[in-house]
């Protein structure tokens, strides 16, 4: 028998206002101590699961909050997502359904997200002696033994001492009849149930079949297992239903365990106030007795005078309320529904218009900066600036001069009035002149001077040129003599193929996907242009090399490093999985798939872009650097370059999708644009690297990552023309 957690995080939790609202309910809120009521279930229960990892049923509109909650406790779990909330009974029978798809035998453990249970070790003691009974077919929920005739909890009728069926469930009491529940040995229903999968659905199809057939059918067909899983739209269709309703008082298999241990489902501020570990914030109390006040960090609250009252303070609303008449806040919650109703939810604050301020900062900030500053005297482009627009530089990279030959002429073709032409000429023809070999191959670098630093004929330099070859060509920007040197190029391509596919890097990692990927880049540029057909040969044999080698076939997700036979490189180089990769692979294997009609592309391609969003670090909603191959964070580092990718390929995937999922790539390009945008400063200029504590490495600017900017803010400004983007005009005219 295999016990599976379960944890269900809905609720909206309105007789806690204001500190509870219904985008930031409170199974989310530190309410009783330094961690959330949340993160203390998941502590609390995740020792039951074999493996550590809870299943967690929550609305699409708190992903975020249950993925950062998580990772701030270090903890896993699979996330089903409700597309809309259908009450409990839908959402037992989503994770019931679920377990019995991935384990007929297996028992679930379903718990609120939102009770104070201090005696961790009772409560899982509890939960093993109901798993045995529950193992035999029975419906087995914790009884609360009662410390006062409460009303605020509805109770539940043993038939007998100890473990026995149910008799019956009552609802809430008036306090007249809850001390009567009291004195007859009824318990609190604390709304914890151990059941074995398979009963729970059972016990659906015969009480509630329209339940159980609906959510069956929202669960993913192809065996899905986490981390998050998305409920189909045959989950709106479920009826809106409690359990209790749906099953518990039809069912004729429910038992009853009488607990000990000290609970509270912390409903309102009364009951935070009972746990002893409310208070929240600087309290100066004077002449105050028995008082409840949270404040936000930084202010004081003071009270003189007054005793068995709360004061909760939010940084838009205060509620004063006596702790007596705490289970009426819903009351004031109606009122403020009516009469203050921007006060009902928590206020919005994050950007609005993220989008337009991209395009702002390219238009009046980032391409006149780094087509003034950004350019030496002679032509050439200066590989980094410093936070104030001051010139750094110890060598200069073939890279970097390509690269920014790639942003000017892309700038211009999406209207840009400022010298892009007059600068990609004078650049590309000091390009040609001082980084080609004599084989025309082109060299690595250049000292500060102009004189030869690396004359290493590198794949990644010679893929960029040929981008920025392309991209000047179909600006008209030498032509002749882009397609000429791209010529040349391409017959040194033809010549070095692999046999085992692919091309080889110089370095360390000489079969590396990296160097591949961009020059499937560069030759989907030059078969646009239809010069020479050899070039969709080329990016199809690098989009072969991916789907045959690259990516993993099992796992789906793609790996950076291999050995000569493109098996995965040993020890740790072959267990590096980059999520910015993942969305770069991503977005050209779409395009590809689009411009060839290859569906297997298309599909691997809609995969690793679902392996992409593996690397987001909930925390600080950015693309983290590194995963492993079990899509675990491995860095939590996070540069710049991967959110422009995570950017491009979200919005990639959202003109490719249709209906609900369409909206969910749109939100997730939303949040790759805020991310994006924090390491934009306004002044042009960028900061490169976040730490994992949350904070900037102070160094220059790296004039290369503006090649991943201006490639996002491209597939920004499709989007727009699309329809797809519409928070304020995006482009460069």
């Amino acid at each position: 028998m295999t016990i599976y957690p379960v944890i269900m995080c809905g609720g909206a939790g309105s007789r806690l206002w204001p500190a509870s609202r219904p985008g930031r309910p409170k199974q989310f809120l530190a309410l009783t101590g330094k961690h959330s009521l949340f993160q203390n279930t998941v502590l609390r229960v995740a020792p039951l699961a074999d493996d550590g990892r809870v299943i967690v049923v929550a609305g699409a509109g708190h992903a975020d909050a249950v993925a950062a909650q998580l990772a701030e406790v270090g903890a896993e779990a699979i996330v089903l997502l409700e597309p809309e909330a259908r009450d409990s009974g839908p959402a037992m029978a989503a994770a019931a359904a679920f377990i019995e798809a991935l384990d007929p035998d297996g028992v679930a453990a379903i718990v609120a997200s939102d009770h104070h249970i201090p005696d961790a070790g009772a409560f899982r003691d509890a939960v093993g002696i109901a798993a045995d009974e529950a193992a035999n077919g029975r419906i087995v929920t914790l009884g609360v033994t009662p410390t006062s005739p409460s009303s605020a909890y509805g109770y539940i009728c043993p038939s007998g001492p100890g473990l026995s069926p149910v008799s019956r469930f009552v609802e809430k009491p008036d306090p007249e009849t809850a001390a009567r529940y009291l004195a007859e040995g009824h318990l609190w229903n604390s709304g914890n149930f151990i059941v074995a999968a398979r009963t729970l659905m059972e016990e659906l199809v015969l009480h509630a079949p329209g339940i159980a057939g609906q959510v069956r059918a929202s669960l993913p067909d192809h065996g899905e297992t986490g981390p998050v899983i998305r409920l189909g739209d045959a989950f709106r269709s479920a009826p809106k239903i409690s359990i209790d309703y749906a099953v518990m008082e039809k069912s004729d298999r429910t038992s009853v365990l009488p607990v000990g241990f000290a609970w509270s489902d912390v409903g309102a501020w009364d009951s935070v106030m009972e746990t002893g570990e409310g208070q929240a914030g600087a309290h100066i109390a004077v002449d105050s007795d028995h008082c409840l006040v949270r404040v936000p960090e930084g202010m004081v609250a003071a009270t003189l005078g007054v005793s068995n009252i709360a004061v909760i303070v939010e940084p838009d609303a205060v509620l004063v309320c006596a702790l007596d008449r705490a289970q009426q806040v819903k009351t004031v919650v109606d009122r403020i529904k009516i009469e203050a109703p921007a006060h009902a939810d928590i206020p919005e604050r994050r950007e609005t218009a993220p989008f337009a301020r991209f395009g702002d900062w390219m238009r009046t900030a980032a391409l006149p900066l780094w087509t003034t500053l950004g350019v030496h005297p002679d032509g050439a482009f200066v590989e980094a600036l410093t936070l104030e627009g001051r010139p750094r530089e110890t060598r200069r990279r073939a890279r970097v001069q390509s690269r920014q030959i790639f942003v000017l002429c892309r700038a211009g073709a999406l209207g840009w009035g400022g010298p892009w032409r007059a600068l990609a000429e004078t650049g590309l023809d000091r390009f040609l002149d001082g980084y080609l070999r004599p084989d025309g191959a082109v060299r690595n670098a250049l000292n500060p001077d102009g004189s030869l630093l690396d004359d290493t004929a590198v794949l990644y330099e010679q893929a960029f040129a040929l981008l920025a070859l392309a991209t000047a060509h179909a600006a008209g920007v030498r032509p002749g003599r882009c397609e000429a040197q791209a010529r040349i190029l391409l017959d040194r391509l033809e010549a070095e193929r692999l046999s085992a596919g692919g091309w080889r890097e110089s370095g360390d990692h000489p079969f590396q996907a990296n160097a591949n990927m961009h020059l499937f880049e560069a030759a989907q540029a030059w078969a646009a242009r239809g010069v020479d057909d050899r070039w969709n040969g080329i990016a199809d044999a690098v989009a072969e090399l991916a789907l045959t080698r690259l990516i993993d076939a099992k796992g789906g997700f793609l790996r950076e490093f291999f050995d000569a036979d493109w098996r995965p490189a040993p020890g740790e180089d072959g267990r590096l999985v980059e999520p910015g990769h993942q969305f770069e692979w991503s977005w050209l294997l779409s395009r590809h798939a689009l411009a060839r009609g290859d569906d297997r592309a298309m599909a691997a391609a809609k995969r690793l872009y679902g392996h992409g969003l593996r690397g987001i670090d909930p925390r600080h909603e950015v693309a983290v650097d590194q995963l492993d191959d079990a899509l675990k964070v491995r860095s939590d580092g996070a540069r710049l370059w991967p959110q422009t990718e995570w950017l491009r390929a979200a919005l990639a995937m959202a003109g490719l999708a249709e209906g609900n999922a369409r909206e969910e790539r749109l939100a997730e390009a939303g949040k790759a644009m805020r991310a994006l945008n924090r390491y934009l400063r306004p002044n042009g200029t960028w900061r490169d690297k976040l730490q994992g504590d949350g904070g900037f490495v102070e160094e220059p600017a790296p004039a290369s990552s503006l090649y991943h900017i201006a490639g996002a803010f491209d597939e920004v400004c499709e989007a727009t023309r699309n329809g797809l983007v519409a928070d304020g005009p995006v482009d460069l005219a």
